[in-house]
């Protein structure tokens, strides 16, 4: 069976993307408030949820201001009534989703499902039509500076190898994207593989040597692992680029990733509630997809933030996906919506994002080595096979991680045992031996500015910069 995927959709959407590409800025709002009357239209039709939530909004004279602010959380809480097709049940998808050998395969033959992660103490499931994966696809293949993947089911398209290394066990944005290209394209298969980063690093670095990739696609942290490896000698990849996204990506960072592998690191911004919000151009500016998604830096109390100013959070409304509409959700991540016009030529907004600030950890091997524990990999283990979502992991010294559960008593000591056992086996199969982990209840996971936890800390000196120091100057 094949993935979801309408052809004449994806050319349509492509046309128009290529063509909003540098169109005047008033072509990219005119396009914006159509797509957001269609978007309240379906909305108010369709949805259970939206009709009592925007009761009053007539949509071709909606304010973007004026409507409601919804939340991860309460979208959840009320998913068989938010969603526009009623034959979509969260308890079926959620069964559906335990199948890790369904990952990128259709659901009710026409949708594609993919999970968030727990960062915001709330796991979400997404499902995307042929409509919404066109869109995502067109903006990944031929806006500027970003991945040329997405079209590469074209048997004339030009085909990288790729590899993508990340969590690939659940039904996660990146993963299920990939093992969709895979299936859609025969051809495209023998040159895009998917690695985890949840095994030993040296099993890592020998399959990426034999499989010998042109383009390398993870996040930040992991990068730099694999950076650090190559500076070692072990990993002796020859790379036209690497490709991240879902982290934070520091100018540091991209230096030491772009000397130690030789080749230049482009970055993207997406998440699981819109997969392509922003690009970065020839003149390393990340550039908003404003013609498909509408974002709105603002303050604490939920005002627009000046321009050239951090934002509290910041408001995402999904133009794309009519089957799960997403209108003013907090999304959570902080920006700076930048006034002044790129070089580059696009009138398309430029921002600075500051997303997951979790820190790798350098932990002690037994006989004194360095092993790295990157921050998604300890996340992944914890949700994944531990169940728990709102925890803080903080590194006490080389050998000796803090757990913070915020649970009931009545629940924290079994998930801080399940955790202890799920961190124990992975931090043995990745050569950290021995492992202490201290478990602490019922105080809060520390917050930053974003609402977000800081959920992997890795140890600081007394001369380290706070981690909650978002924008320095």
């Amino acid at each position: 069976m094949t993935s979801v995927f309408n052809f004449l959709t994806w050319t349509a959407v492509s046309l128009d993307v290529v063509a909003c590409r540098y169109a005047p800025a008033a072509a990219v709002a005119s396009r914006q408030k159509e797509r957001l009357a269609k978007l309240l239209a379906v909305a108010l039709q369709g949805s259970a949820f939206y009709r009592d939530h925007l009761r009053g909004v007539l949509p071709d004279q909606a304010l973007m201001q004026t409507l409601p602010v919804v939340t991860k959380k309460l979208l959840m809480a009320n998913f068989d009534d938010w969603v526009t097709d009623p034959k979509l049940k969260l308890a079926d998808i959620r069964a559906f989703m335990k199948d890790p050998d369904l990952i990128a395969r259709p659901y009710l033959d026409k949708y594609l499902l993919w999970e968030s992660s727990g960062t915001s103490n709330e796991p979400g499931v997404f499902v995307q039509d042929a409509q919404a994966l066109a869109v995502y696809d067109a903006l990944e293949a031929l806006r500027p500076g970003t991945a040329p993947v997405s079209h590469g089911f074209l048997p004339w398209s030009p085909r990288p190898r790729v590899a993508f290394v990340g969590a690939i066990g659940g039904h996660f944005a990146s993963v299920v994207s990939m093992q969709r290209l895979r299936q859609l394209s025969p051809w495209l298969a023998q040159d895009l593989r998917c690695f985890s980063i949840l095994q030993p690093t040296c099993d890592l670095v020998n399959e990426l040597n034999a499989f010998a990739p042109a383009v390398i696609a993870t996040y930040p942290t992991a990068a730099t692992l694999l950076a650090q490896e190559a500076s070692r000698g072990t990993l002796h990849n020859t790379l036209d680029a690497v490709w991240t996204d879902g982290e934070t990506l520091s100018p540091a960072v991209r230096n030491w990733v772009s000397q130690a592998l030789g080749c230049p690191v482009r970055n993207s911004y997406g998440a699981s509630e819109f997969m392509s919000i922003g690009w970065e151009c020839r003149c390393g500016n990340l550039h908003v997809n404003a013609d498909w998604v509408i974002l709105e830096p603002v303050d604490e109390q939920g005002q627009p933030t000046p321009l050239g100013q951090p934002s509290h959070s910041t408001l995402l409304t999904n133009l794309a996906n009519l089957v799960q509409p997403l209108i003013r959700y907090d999304l959570g991540d902080q920006m700076i919506w930048h006034p002044e016009p790129c070089a580059c030529g696009s009138t398309l907004p430029v921002i600075q994002v500051k997303g997951r600030l979790d820190d790798a950890l350098v932990m002690a091997g037994p006989h004194g080595q360095e092993v790295t524990l990157l921050p998604l990999a300890l996340t992944t283990v914890l949700e994944e096979e531990a169940g728990v979502f709102d925890f803080q992991l903080r590194q006490r010294n080389a050998n000796t991680l803090v757990l913070r559960l915020d649970l009931p008593e009545a629940q924290a000591h079994a998930a801080a045992a399940r955790c202890r056992q799920v961190l124990s086996k992975f931090a043995l199969q990745q050569g950290v031996s021995p492992l202490h982990i201290l478990t602490e209840f019922g105080a809060p996971i520390p917050r930053g500015r974003s609402g977000k936890a800081l959920r992997v800390l890795a140890a600081r000196g007394a001369q380290d910069p706070d981690p909650f120091d978002l924008f320095p100057t």
